[in-house]
Order: C-alpha cells, then structure tokens, then sequence
C-alpha cells in the first residue's frame, strides 16, 4: 500500500475515536525498518485499546497488512505494527516521559488538508478545477435591482421651527447711529443706593468756644542800686 495512502488511513482511525495530539513523522533518513512513525494520546486504557482497534480494522479493510500488535493488557501504551508505519498509542502521563518526538521527530509530516491524501473520499471530496478564461469558470453575478435613495429637500429654518415646536430667539433691533441707549441698573444696585441715601447722617459736633488763654503776670525784679 502506498506510504500516503496508509498515513491518511491511521489518522482518519485516530480521529473517528477522537484522539489527542495526532503526529505524524517522516523516519526515511533515520532507519529503514519504518517510513513514518505516529502518535496519538487516549484518555483512558479504554480509549487506547478502542483506537488500536479502530486503526487495525480501517487498515486490513483497505486492504492492508498489521503485523502484530502489542501492549493492548495494560492499555497505558498499545503499539500497531503496520510495516511501512508504526503507530504508538499512549496516554497523556506516559507519553510525556518517554518522549518520543524528540527521538523521532526531525520531519514531521503536515496533516491539515493532506492528510486524507489518497482516500476515495477526499478525491471525491475534492473539488474539481475549472479554467478561469472558461465561461464555466466564471461565477455568475446576481443582477439585483438597484434601489436609489432620494435626499429629502431641506426645509427652510421657519417651517423648521413650525415642524419641530421650537421657537426662535427674537433677535435684538438695531440701534440708529449717534443715539445713546439707557441701560437700566440692576435690582441690587438700585436697592443699595436707597438704602445709603435712607441713612441718616452722624451730627458734626460742635467745636467748643474758645477758651481764653490765661494771663500770664510777669513781676519786674528790681536790680539794687550800686552805691
């Protein structure tokens, strides 16, 4: 059976019993025992014998050959011979201490969309490629009706303000030039004024008269005579 075929055969096996972490490596340029190795992760001894199974049962329907089997009492980690590939199917504790990857996995190989690569169902599967410059290569596009906007017509701001209720500020009349414009105080200033001019005033006090200054008798000392 064809490398490819086989490979696409043990993933879609690990895959309809839903196991984890599928990898597969390309062991050409390591050993010439096994083209490519795999490995895949079950959650429970259950689980891994199931997927053990399920790889032996796809491949001998397709008409391959499984040489032998191994590890299926305990179920932690159950070996499929399959010639050309090895697949080990672990659980999750014991594949991370026996790491298998780092001995085997220089080239790994990319699932993704080739990994049904060779399978009758993704031939089929596989849509078919049409010439572009083909008229049937060219996808028809829907003519849909057009359907134009029309902008509504601005309205005018007073029938604006009609429509919507709002009222407009009255705007201030023109003063003529060289008129003067009387200003009307404030309430408060108004107020403040009447009640300073409501106060009455402090009386002056009177100066007092003025007094008479005293009178000041200076006595004549009289020098006696010289003899």
């Amino acid at each position: 059976m064809d490398i490819k075929k086989l490979q696409a055969l043990v993933v879609d096996a690990l895959e309809d019993v839903k196991a984890q972490d599928i990898t597969v490596f390309d062991t050409t340029h390591l050993t010439s025992l096994f083209d490519r190795i795999a490995i895949a992760s079950g959650t429970s001894n259950r689980q891994t014998k199931a997927l053990a199974a399920s790889v032996r049962d796809k491949v001998k329907a397709a008409g391959g050959d499984v040489y032998g089997m191994e590890g299926e009492d305990t179920g932690e980690w159950v070996l499929v011979d399959l010639g050309d590939m090895i697949v080990h199917i672990m659980q999750a504790p014991i594949r991370a201490y026996y790491r298998l990857e780092e001995i085997w996995g220089d080239k790994p190989v990319k699932l993704g969309a080739a990994k049904r690569k060779g399978t009758v169902e993704a031939e089929e599967a596989a849509p078919k490629k049409v010439s572009s410059h083909l008229a049937a290569g060219k996808k028809a596009v829907d003519a849909s009706p057009v359907v134009e906007k029309k902008t509504p017509a601005r309205k005018p701001a007073a029938a604006k303000a009609a429509a919507t209720g709002e009222k407009k500020a009255a705007k201030p009349a023109a003063v003529p030039a060289g008129k003067k414009i009387k200003v009307a105080q404030p309430k408060a200033t108004v107020a403040a004024v009447k009640a300073l001019k409501a106060t009455p005033k402090p009386k002056a006090a009177k100066p007092k008269a003025e007094e008479a200054p005293a009178k000041t008798v200076i006595k004549r000392i009289k020098k006696p005579a010289a003899e």
